[in-house]
């Protein structure tokens, strides 16, 4: 588990550090990662279930971006694990991304992808 972990934190710093997204969408994705994982909530997490809503919305968002948003060579130069990884945490995004709306998507984020995708 601590190298799941190391991996990702590395995986984070070489996608904040692409030149090919743009500098708004790595500062929300930074916020949005670091609202993730500190103690402050908007809900907070003892109310039963409706506790964890923010969280995974702003899971939901992150996920929206790796595997909707952004192409998928930017996001596999950067990746640190195997293709088998990658497909079940993309079809695990499905269920996530497809609660997010197509405005908030359009209104969130800047990146826009190659026109030969």
């Amino acid at each position: 588990m601590v190298t799941f972990f190391k991996d990702l934190i590395e995986f984070v710093k070489k996608v904040a550090h692409d030149p090919r997204i743009p500098d708004r969408d790595k500062k929300v994705i930074l916020a949005l990662l670091a609202l993730i994982i500190s103690p402050i909530y908007f809900i907070p997490d003892w109310i039963p279930l409706i506790g964890w809503i923010d969280d995974m919305v702003m899971l939901a968002l992150v996920l929206d971006y790796f595997c909707d948003v952004l192409d998928q060579d930017i996001l596999l130069s950067h990746w640190p694990w195997d293709m088998k990884r990658y497909i079940q945490i993309r079809r695990a995004a499905r269920l996530f991304t497809a609660i997010t709306p197509p405005f908030i998507k359009r209104w969130l984020w800047k990146f826009e992808g190659s026109p030969y995708q």
